[in-house]
């Protein structure tokens, strides 16, 4: 069976006294959304370039997401075939 799937992906960031957090939401067409969240922090040695906080909290929230959904993965494998899984990225 030929199906097209749009899994979307949202990821909402916001500054504050030099953090930075970013939330990815991950939106399957079901009613559940997965989220994962990421910081970042100006090191107060560094210049303040608030792209680069951005892109690290961003980053790091993706990152929770994409092992959030590789653990949901496991575990629906797990449930139809009755055998330990492992998947890795």
């Amino acid at each position: 069976m030929d199906a097209v799937k749009t899994w979307t992906v949202h990821v909402d960031i916001d500054e504050h006294e030099g953090r930075t957090r970013a939330v990815a939401r991950l939106r399957t067409g079901g009613a559940d959304a997965l989220a994962g969240t990421g910081l970042a922090r100006l090191n107060p040695a560094d210049r303040d370039v608030p792209r680069i906080g951005d892109e690290l909290a961003a980053a790091r929230a993706l990152s929770e997401l994409s092992h959030l959904l590789l653990d949901i993965a496991a575990r629906d494998i797990e449930q139809s075939s009755g055998v330990p899984a492992h998947p890795v990225l």
